[in-house]
């Protein structure tokens, strides 16, 4: 999401401002209408896609819908999502499949705008599904594209049609009319043609991907467009458009640093749907696109559902339970914390996933410093460590941990602060698993809600500590202790009031713990 990060953050920012309004005046909507056409401008979205939007926008802002909301920036922040959601493509369109198999998936496109790539994630994405794919390489033009597809072909575990060897020789509408044939003898459900592209649209270009249309009768046809292309975005689709039509987008290189706001119109343009994204360089670095949440991902709302997706992909259900058992238990061990760090890994970057919650745009600093290779630092440790180490940390003495920091080639620092880590996320995950709030390091206790099984304990500590002045000046306990007899809480004794868990400041003694009326009060007004 990269890509849209400029465009982002600028509408965050213009949103910011309105949120300190009760009211909006017609001034205050032009200003928020005008910064977000500047925003949308500067991200190289379409002029007329822009105006269309603003137009609209402004119009449902001055409206009944923002007049008598409760809080109208929210409205119009909704008004901003519901559009672009518009602009998209509106709902989220799914590959169509031919009634009777093979379905034709032929890839059209500029050469460099990532076919060949975008091939094999689809290939792969397919054959998780429960599809059989065949990739077809139809590009016989550009040097070494027919090697670079059997090499993407073999990293996605599908076959390759490639009788042709390529850089010049062959006839790419042969070999695709040929590939039908052959995946119907084989029994291949799915057929994607790689077909070749140029550095610029132009008539021999057409006539091939239009011959090859002619010949395979595509279901979908799907155009590959860099989301870092700028203007040209918009006159390269219309030019595939009038000269081999296409049924639907497929937006690549979503993780680059270009303003990418020209791939936003390619929807609203040419009406064909954005049907998939490519947000990374792996071949799993591929997801369906989903208009609505691509809009909260650009308002910087988050995207929790692709977020749970990618969980649920990664994560073994039995796994979690067999993890929940232990933690009731309190069996759980490092050999259970390495397992979960590696289904973390398996759910793609950790980054990504992060960027999906909502006001990660605040956070971008932080999510930028963050190193992923932290995880495979900590999979090293345990990894070096012998399996009763494993299951018994308090093994783990000098000579031990001095021998895990050789073998993972890490310092006894880190082994260290890893099984400080560990015993600190087990005594959390325990206390959680039990039913009760954990203490977060560095935070205290939560306020108001007591943890599992500590509440008799607290009370027997408070009572032990109220029993008299611990001070060793005789003079100055003697009066300590009258105070405490009195009820009087002095300055400086040991059950003084503290500052709150969240490190501000207590209010200095002068309001005590709240009276059994008050407490009553609190009771009935949460309904308990």
């Amino acid at each position: 999401m990269a890509t849209f990060g400029t465009l982002s953050d600028r509408l965050t920012e213009t949103f910011k401002n309105l949120r300190t309004k009760g009211k909006l005046s017609a001034s205050d909507v032009d200003g928020t209408v005008r910064e977000i056409r500047r925003a949308l401008l500067d991200a190289d979205v379409s002029l007329d896609v822009v105006k269309s939007f603003t137009a609209t926008v402004r119009d449902r802002a001055l409206g009944d819908e923002v007049n008598r909301a409760l809080n109208p920036a929210q409205q119009v922040v909704q008004i901003v999502n519901e559009e672009l959601v518009g602009i998209l493509g509106g709902q989220q369109r799914r590959l169509q499949f031919a009634k009777t198999p093979p379905t034709v998936i032929m890839l059209a496109g500029l050469q460099g705008a990532g076919k060949t790539t975008l091939a094999g994630k689809l290939a792969k994405w397919l054959k998780k599904d429960g599809h059989t794919p065949m990739l077809v390489a139809a590009d016989l033009q550009r040097p070494n594209a027919v090697n670079q597809l059997q090499v993407v072909g073999a990293q996605a575990g599908v076959q390759v049609f490639a009788p042709e060897p390529g850089n010049g020789v062959g006839d790419p509408v042969r070999v695709a009319k040929d590939a039908v044939a052959q995946a119907q003898r084989a029994q291949h459900d799915v057929v994607i043609i790689d077909t070749a592209g140029r550095l610029g649209v132009d008539a021999e270009m057409m006539k091939q991907a239009a011959d090859i249309r002619k010949a395979t009768k595509p279901d979908e046809v799907l155009f590959v467009i860099d989301a870092m292309i700028g203007q040209d975005a918009v006159v390269t689709a219309k030019a595939f458009q009038d000269g081999v039509d296409f049924t639907g987008v497929v937006l690549s290189k979503l993780d680059g640093d270009a303003r990418g706001g020209a791939a936003l119109s390619v929807a609203s343009v040419t009406g064909r749907p954005i049907i998939f994204a490519s947000t990374g360089e792996t071949l799993d670095d591929f997801e369906p696109f989903y208009p609505d949440r691509m809009a909260s991902r650009i308002l910087d709302l988050g995207d929790i559902l692709t977020l749970i997706e990618q969980a649920q992909q990664a994560f073994d259900e039995e796994e979690a339970l067999k993890v929940a058992e232990k933690l009731a238990t309190e069996q759980f061990t490092l050999e259970d914390f390495l397992k979960q760090m590696q289904q973390l890994r398996g759910a793609g970057s950790i980054k990504k996933m992060l960027g999906m919650l909502p006001g990660a745009g605040g956070m971008k600093q932080q999510l930028e410093n963050f190193d992923e290779r932290e995880i495979v630092r900590t999979e090293a440790i345990i990894q070096s460590m012998t399996v009763a180490e494993r299951r018994n940390p308090k093994l783990l003495n000098g000579s031990r941990r001095l021998r895990i920091a050789k073998g993972s080639g890490m310092t006894v620092t880190d082994v260290n602060q890893l099984v400080q880590r560990f015993e600190q996320a087990a005594k959390m995950m325990k206390t959680v698993a039990r039913g009760g709030v954990p203490q977060v390091p560095g935070m205290g206790p939560i306020p108001g809600v007591g943890t599992y099984g500590g509440g008799k304990r607290q009370a027997a500590k408070g009572k032990k500590k109220s029993s008299g002045s611990r001070s060793g000046n005789p003079a100055k306990r003697a009066a300590e202790n009258a105070a405490i007899a009195s009820g009087v809480s002095p300055a400086g004794a040991s059950n003084a009031p503290a500052g709150s868990g969240f490190g501000l400041g207590g209010d200095g003694g002068a309001k005590g713990a709240p009276s059994e009326e008050e407490l009553a009060a609190l009771q009935k007004f949460l309904g308990r």
